[in-house]
């Protein structure tokens, strides 16, 4: 029997876990504004209408108080510096939490 493991990390604002949060969902936008500098293109690629990966970005960004995005009309999306911190410390996180499960998955599950 093969046994797989997938770490996931979402970031809420509320200790209650209320609100929208920063996900794996905001770091494929976030990542694909990056990689094409555009969030309807990005949309398009992932599937998503426009319109909703705004809704989900203006989300996150009420929930934590920060500018994940600019909007620099027909030229384009672009992270903000505070966007790209954000971004770049949730995947030092979600990377950590990946290192440290797969570990303990190694030690218990591996090849069983």
């Amino acid at each position: 029997m093969t046994i797989y493991y997938k770490t996931r990390i979402t970031l809420r604002k509320d200790k209650d876990f209320a609100g929208h949060g920063f996900g794996r969902g905001i770091e494929q936008l976030l990542s694909g504004i990056e990689k094409y500098g555009s969030l309807n293109r990005t949309a398009k690629e992932m599937g998503m209408a426009y319109s909703k990966a705004w809704r989900i970005l203006r989300l996150s960004e009420q929930e934590f108080g920060i500018t994940l995005l600019r909007r620099d009309g027909a030229h384009g999306s672009t992270l903000t510096e505070e966007g790209r911190e954000f971004l770049e410390h949730y995947r030092e996180m979600v990377a950590a939490a990946d290192a440290a499960a797969g570990a303990v998955f190694d030690k218990y599950f591996r090849d069983k």
